[in-house]
């Protein structure tokens, strides 16, 4: 039975798969790496499938899906395969005692996804504690050690990995810090959530059980019950401008190395798009979370095709009554909005 996107993805579209390997090794991805970029196939390597929508034709070369389970700890030092599954390592930290990355607890997806997104929540991001990364070059075939200055991270989520195939995360370090405070909480939900002030501490098993019961209030913990996390999290990215249109004056703002970013799910709400749109829009097999505007959700039946074209529908919405284009967050592969 062919394997397809649908089976892999968090979304739950795509289409099938050429070929698929899931080393479960370091070794044994590092190799299959080579292998495959020797011999000049068509390569898409995966983590998880939590930030990655693929057309409905699917991808006719070879698939790498991540699947290595190694991990150490070594002081404050936490090395992680790029297989490892993010939040069953944000639980191993917390439990040994370890400080750093408890408020991203409950982010789908794998270690080796981290460093690519510069994945944050409440307040932290991967920069922030990201030690170094071994990559492979498929350009050069090299196999090398990066620090965190090579990884092009400032501006809202970027990286020189997004977008670009050249380059393959198959570890990650970071350094974290034995304490049983939390760095300070600067987020006033969760300071409200802890039942502390903002910029007050708490232990770190207190922010990681806070910030899951946040999560699954907005439908971004994953439940195959439940079709609000049928998504890839954070279908838009917030925008960065260099000037902000009149248009949205009123919506919030938060500096950027950039220029000035803003939350896309306002603008995607003040356009028009309340939580749960999309029920009674076309087949009504699309629609905006129930929980979380910035989600578009898979309501059991959907297409890449009808994925799109409601994304379109949305992005075009918020362009009309702001004059600001809203971009992809996730990756797209062979399919477009």
């Amino acid at each position: 039975m062919t394997t397809t996107f649908a089976d892999l993805t968090t979304m739950r579209v795509g289409g099938p798969i050429g070929r698929l390997h899931t080393p479960v090794t370091v070794s044994e991805a590092i190799e299959l790496l080579r292998q495959t970029t020797a011999a000049g196939e068509p390569l898409l390597v995966m983590g998880g499938g939590s930030n990655l929508v693929v057309g409905d034709t699917g991808w006719d070369g070879t698939v790498i899906k991540m699947a290595s389970s190694e991990f150490d700890i070594d002081g404050e030092l936490v090395t992680a395969a790029a297989g490892v599954e993010w939040d069953h390592l944000v639980q191993a930290t917390v439990a040994e005692g370890l400080a750093g990355v408890e408020a991203l607890s409950g982010i789908p997806g794998l270690v080796g996804g981290t460093p690519v997104q510069n994945v944050g929540a409440f307040g932290t991001v991967t920069s922030d504690v990201l030690e170094s990364l071994s990559v492979y070059d498929r350009q050069t075939g090299a196999l090398e050690r990066w620090t965190p200055d090579r990884c092009g991270f400032g501006s809202h989520r970027q990286s020189v990995f997004k977008h670009s195939d050249r380059w393959a995360v198959v570890d990650v370090t970071y350094r974290l810090r034995r304490s049983n405070q939390s760095r300070p909480i600067e987020y006033a939900e969760l300071a409200a959530k802890l039942g502390i002030e903002v910029g007050g501490t708490a232990a770190p098993a207190d922010v990681r059980h806070a910030v899951l019961a946040l999560r699954r209030g907005r439908g971004m913990v994953l439940d195959p019950r439940d079709h609000d996390t049928w998504s890839v999290g954070s279908f838009f990215i917030n925008p960065v401008l260099a000037e902000v249109p009149e248009l949205a004056g009123e919506c919030p703002r938060y500096p950027d190395v950039k220029g000035t970013k803003l939350p896309a799910a306002w603008l995607i709400e003040h356009a028009g798009f309340p939580r749960g749109y999309g029920r009674d829009w076309g087949s009504g097999t699309v629609a905006l979370s129930s929980r979380h505007a910035l989600a578009v959700t898979n309501r059991g039946a959907a297409t890449t095709s009808e994925i799109m074209k409601f994304a379109a529908h949305i992005r075009e919405g918020v362009e009309a009554r702001f004059g600001i284009r809203l971009g992809p967050e996730c990756d797209l592969v062979n399919c477009s909005f």
